[in-house]
């Protein structure tokens, strides 16, 4: 149940029970009750809505690209600095840990490869003895197992300590570290201009609005609490 609905809704059975029962000390808590519950939600319903005539309401959808700005500046400033990316890169348990390259060489097209050394060989001395063997068609059933080993070969290199100590001494100079931060940053501004201040909203309201409900409980509360003062105060 919406926390808001019940505590306002409480508060306006008081205001009722207390005015027909020409009870000044309920009516009297009633109203204070329903004032600090209803002003407190009130409050909330304008951090996400923009209501006529109050300045200052609808304070998030306002404020979209400032609260934009404030979520690419924490992950750059916080989480992708210089020093974390090479914390990141120098931790103890080893750039293997990192680095695996194999499913993306796996993905990639060798057949350039393979095409660059038939060129090779037909440019070369052998070119002329290739033709007496059925030329470049001679090559093809070639192109699979060269293509299968040359991929093999380049996983094997890539997996070596060495290659990895070379390949994490290079990402870890000056001018890679900026590029890979101005990547990063890149892709996270684009991120954000795809949201939508109705976006935004969404997601903050789904983040707080559960814990903002309690707001309105304890105004409801301690308005309540204030108008049993005020009624004993003039009996």
């Amino acid at each position: 149940m919406n926390k808001s609905f019940i505590t306002n809704g409480l508060s306006f059975v008081l205001v009722v029970v207390g005015y027909f029962l020409q009870s000044n000390l309920i009516l009297t808590v009633g109203l204070f009750a329903l004032s600090g519950a209803l002003t407190n939600w009130i409050a909330i319903h304008m951090l996400f809505e923009k209501v006529p005539f109050l300045y200052g309401s609808g304070v998030i959808p306002a404020h979209f690209e400032d609260f934009k700005k404030g979520i690419n500046s924490l992950i750059m400033e916080q989480f992708f600095t210089e020093e974390n990316i090479d914390r990141f890169l120098s931790d103890t348990n080893g750039p293997q840990n990192h680095f695996k390259l194999s499913p993306v060489i796996e993905k990639v097209d060798i057949t350039p490869a393979f095409e660059a050394l038939v060129s090779a060989i037909k440019g070369s001395s052998f070119g002329g003895m290739l033709g007496m063997f059925g030329g470049e068609e001679a090559l093809k059933p070639m192109k699979d197992p060269f293509i299968n080993h040359m991929k093999a070969a380049l996983i094997e290199i890539t997996e070596k300590d060495e290659f990895l100590e070379l390949l994490k001494d290079e990402m870890e100079q000056p001018d890679v570290m900026k590029d890979i931060r101005q990547k990063i940053e890149h892709i996270v501004y684009q991120r954000l201009e795809e949201l939508t201040p109705q976006m935004v909203k969404k997601i903050i309201q789904d983040m707080i609005q559960e814990h903002l409900g309690w707001l309105v409980i304890w105004g409801g509360f301690f308005g309540g609490l204030i108008g049993l003062a005020a009624a004993l105060l003039k009996l």
